[in-house]
């Protein structure tokens, strides 16, 4: 990763939606990022456990964020459709980590290349700080390659 791209990620953190939601990222390595997000009074809900919004803010752009990084300036990368499901309250402070196997980017690579543009399905689930799942996220991505200039 050049010092552009990491200069890049640390500046997400600041972005207004996820600051107010109290979203923590880190980068671990080209294809990981980890993200949490402690309980407050800002994300907090009505019967005192984390808002459903916030839940999905925090899972939102990374497949899409890391995909780009991966695929390069050759392809569109975009968000396209996603889907949440609320298994338990969260209670005190949640954790996602948002990880895409080389393996994966090279079949979507490929895949792309061969069928003009593809819709990768990726899944996420965020953990409470006593390891029960307390949301699963599908993502649905649009990814082609760019036409010839």
């Amino acid at each position: 990763m050049n010092l552009r791209q990491r200069w890049m990620e640390r500046l997400i953190n600041f972005y207004p939606p996820l600051v107010g939601a109290g979203i923590r990222s880190h980068t671990i390595d080209d294809r990981t990022v980890e993200v949490e997000m402690n309980l407050t009074s800002f994300n907090r809900n009505l019967v005192g456990v984390h808002f459903g919004g916030s839940l999905y803010a925090m899972c939102d752009p990374w497949f899409m964020l890391i995909l780009m990084r991966l695929l390069g300036r050759d392809y569109i990368v975009w968000d396209k459709a996603a889907s949440i499901q609320f298994k338990k309250p969260g209670r005190s402070r949640v954790r996602a980590r948002f990880n895409i196997p080389v393996e994966r980017v090279e079949e979507i690579r490929r895949d792309a290349d061969a069928q003009g543009k593809i819709e990768p399905v990726f899944f996420v689930d965020v953990i409470g700080e006593e390891g029960e799942v307390v949301a699963s996220v599908e993502k649905l991505l649009y990814v082609r390659r760019k036409k010839p200039i």
